[in-house]
């Protein structure tokens, strides 16, 4: 170094030497920076502590998750998968000695799947629009049971069920039958819709044959007045009912050729009056629903008959111990440019008294058409011609109606 630097050297160090903070200075430093270490030590701690709650949280609110969900409870999305949403409804128009317009029929079906081997099904109705006193409308439970498969073939039913008997007494969603209003004989004798509490068996007994069975409560009819022993003002529709003498009904279908569906059923009631004026009762009913296809449409046809028979003097004496029925019902259904149009004709005969000398049988012939846009959609148009007894109402009209089912 020449002497010239290190003279300027040795002269700056003085001035360096002023700029140093004291050691009192770098105390008070150091002291400060360690106080501000530690509280970021502890803000450290301390989200450290939330995130592993946070974490404990997720993990406990997975675990639950995959508990219902596993358990088919409400808060998993199977339950949601194993519970189904349907119902039917049919709005009418009657254009007779009365014009009438009616929203007959809305109907809800809730029905759920526990597992693989039972389930639930119900059906809330409610009928003409508004009920409560005074109203003319009803709100009614139809269904309300459980299915437990015993083996892939054969199950059990238990709870509020419908009888199985006829045609439209387990099936009578709208879009499945002719006519603005289910037929005669299958109101007047079979008394549909019929459900009742019971315990039930159904399956398939192989070559085409099925079979149902079921043990039920019953009717209890009135014994005096214009309704004494109709069959259809005796049931009681499991509100409270009257539940001293129980029913049986039997049921054997086949359907082993396509298009083809053939059944008979028998029931038995030891008492129908429900120890009033003991009287027991038998029903058979017999019916095919055929459809097979002709041209571009298909051919149908549907005939039922039926006869209860009532054991009793007092049933006789009113000429109520025979009661019976019948129709036939011919239908041609086509495809037209959007959905399906079908033709049909119903002649049906029923007598409630048919046990007495008197002419007391009715017959009804019915013309229409059913148009479904949609399978599940129906419009309906049928005109009716009514041949009463002497002394009874007649009432030709015409009918039109809309229905659906989902």
């Amino acid at each position: 170094m020449s002497a010239t630097a290190l003279t300027g050297a040795m002269l700056a160090t003085p001035a360096l030497a002023d700029d140093m903070p004291s050691r009192e200075d770098m105390w008070k430093m150091i002291q400060l920076q360690q106080q501000q270490i530690e509280e970021l030590r502890g803000k450290i701690e301390k989200t450290d502590q939330k995130v592993e709650a946070t974490d404990k949280k997720v993990e406990a609110t997975g675990t639950a998750v995959e508990e219902i969900a596993a358990s088919g409870g409400t808060g998993g999305a199977s339950w949601a998968d194993k519970t189904s949403l349907g119902g039917y409804g049919e709005l009418h128009y009657n254009g007779g000695d009365q014009a009438e317009v009616d929203l007959h029929r809305f109907v809800i079906f809730i029905n759920h799947e526990f597992n693989d081997r039972v389930r639930f099904f119900s059906e809330f109705e409610i009928e003409h629009a508004v009920a409560g006193e005074s109203q003319n409308g009803e709100v009614e439970i139809e269904q309300a049971y459980l299915e437990f498969d015993v083996t892939d073939r054969h199950a059990l039913t238990a709870g509020l069920q419908l009888v199985p008997i006829g045609i439209l007494n387990e099936t009578h969603e709208p879009p499945t039958f002719y006519g603005v209003e289910r037929n005669s004989v299958e109101t007047n004798i079979i008394p549909t819709t019929w459900w009742e509490a019971g315990i039930g068996a159904h399956g398939e007994l192989g070559g085409g044959f099925g079979y149902k069975a079921m043990l039920h409560s019953g009717l209890s009819v009135p014994t005096t007045g214009a309704n004494a022993f109709r069959v259809r003002n005796g049931r009681q529709k499991v509100s409270q009912a009257d539940a001293e003498k129980g029913a049986v009904t039997g049921q054997l279908t086949w359907s082993g050729m396509p298009g083809v569906k053939l059944g008979v059923t028998a029931h038995y009631q030891d008492d129908l009056t429900q120890g009033v004026s003991p009287t027991s009762a038998t029903l058979f009913e017999a019916h095919a629903d055929t459809e097979f296809s002709a041209g571009p449409g298909k051919i149908g046809f549907r005939a039922l008959a039926a006869r209860w028979d009532l054991d009793s003097a007092a049933a006789e004496a009113v000429g109520r111990d025979v009661q019976e029925g019948w129709y036939v019902e011919p239908s041609y259904k086509f495809p037209v440019w959007y959905g399906d149009l079908g033709f049909f004709a119903r002649y049906a005969e029923w007598d409630n008294s048919a046990g007495n000398s008197a002419d007391s049988q009715f017959s009804q012939t019915q013309i229409g058409l059913n148009y479904w846009p949609v399978p599940d959609v129906v419009f309906k148009l049928d005109y009716q011609f009514d041949d009463a007894p002497a002394g009874s109402n007649e009432d030709n009209r015409v009918n039109l109606g809309v229905g659906y089912q989902f």
